[in-house]
């Protein structure tokens, strides 16, 4: 298991706490200067200004109280660096077997070539990295970070560097080669796609401070606060104040500018209580003009299309409610639906904000 707590005032402001069990790989994401890559260079030792704690299976690597702070060379980390940093006069094998800890040349060689073929570069062995792609060097950069047996594999920006075809392919070897570790691995990366299709759990930094870990799901669709909705680009965020409590259906009611919305019991909100509420995108159903479907779909409002952008396959679409003009939803629909529904600028359709997706940041 890898712990860590950890501060710094300069270079840049630090306040982070995270943990990632054996086997598990951990997200971090924020904007850039949020801190991610010094956290993973403080992990690695490459960083030496922070104090705090860090611990890889039972084992102290930095305790600022205790005097330790262990250099990078006997902390067993494996470092995929975004630039990949391969040494451009060895070969992709020789790469590799570099990294090797000290031991007999036949097993130190096998080990070499077992690490470049689960990585599917088998073929590849005799190539330096000029004659390589950059998803293959990557791929090298990644043998190299196993070949050390480290107890963490740290990850930085892997996907930046390559071609959207190039990291469709590599999110999948990614996700193969990561069911097979039994160490935490921690990825830094800017993209919450990445972080929600390839990692168990995610915690959101913003300059330098940990505000929220979890499952991609939970930090995605229950932020903690209005800043870390933003941050997860939630862009559903209202006011409203309880409007009344039913415990018996185990639901409450939210006065939105006028229009009551159910929503998942709040007990710790007493009534009257105004609160800061999201929706996901994922929660909000539009119906046919011509059939409103009422079974499961609570919370109908009446809207106006404000507009429309097709992004790929899908299409982006802004409402503004009728009752509240001022405050517009924001989802989206694939291309193929938004042409079912016949959708024009300006027209009027119903949205259903689904009650169990309706989540409260908090009371005020």
């Amino acid at each position: 298991m890898l712990e860590v707590r950890i501060r710094q005032s300069t270079p840049i402001q630090l306040d982070v706490q995270l943990e990632c069990q054996p086997g598990e790989t951990l997200a971090l994401v924020g904007p850039s200067g949020s801190g991610k890559s010094t956290v993973l260079k403080t992990i690695a030792g490459i960083n030496r200004g922070a104090s705090g704690r860090v611990m890889v299976a039972g084992e102290t690597w930095l305790d600022s109280d205790a005097g330790i702070n262990l250099p990078t060379r006997r902390r067993r980390s494996g470092f995929v660096f975004q630039s990949y940093a391969l040494f451009p006069h060895l070969s992709a094998f020789e790469n590799v077997l570099e990294a090797i800890p000290p031991g007999p040349r036949p097993r130190r060689e096998r080990r070499a070539a077992e690490l470049l073929t689960a990585v599917n570069l088998a073929g590849f062995a005799a190539r330096r990295p000029g004659r390589l792609s950059g998803g293959q060097q990557q791929r090298v950069a990644l043998a190299r970070a196993l070949a050390r047996d480290p107890r963490v594999l740290l990850i930085d920006e892997p996907f930046s560097a390559v071609d959207q075809v190039t990291r469709e392919r590599l999110y999948e070897e990614l996700a193969n080669l990561r069911g097979k570790l039994t160490i935490p691995v921690v990825l830094v990366t800017h993209s919450l796609h990445e972080a929600a299709m390839l990692a168990d759990r995610m915690t959101v930094l913003h300059q330098g401070v940990t505000l929220q870990s979890g499952t991609p799901h939970e930090v995605m669709t229950r932020p903690v606060s209005r800043e870390v909705a933003r941050l997860v680009a939630l862009k559903n965020i209202f006011e409203g104040t309880i409007a009344a409590h039913d415990p018996a259906a185990k639901r409450s009611v939210l006065d939105w500018q006028g229009l009551a919305l159910e929503l998942p019991l709040q007990p710790q909100l007493a009534l009257g209580t105004t609160c800061t509420w999201v929706i996901p995108p994922s929660q909000i159903i539009i119906h046919r003009r011509d059939k409103l479907s009422t079974s499961g779909r609570g919370n109908p409002v009446a809207c106006r299309l404000l507009r429309m952008m097709v992004l790929g396959e899908n299409v982006s679409l802004t409402l503004a409610p009728l009752h509240a003009p001022a405050m517009p939803l924001s989802l989206s629909v694939s291309a193929l639906v938004a042409a079912r529904l016949g959708l024009e600028i300006g027209g009027e359709l119903t949205v259903s904000l689904l009650p169990d997706g309706i989540h409260v940041i908090g009371g005020s």
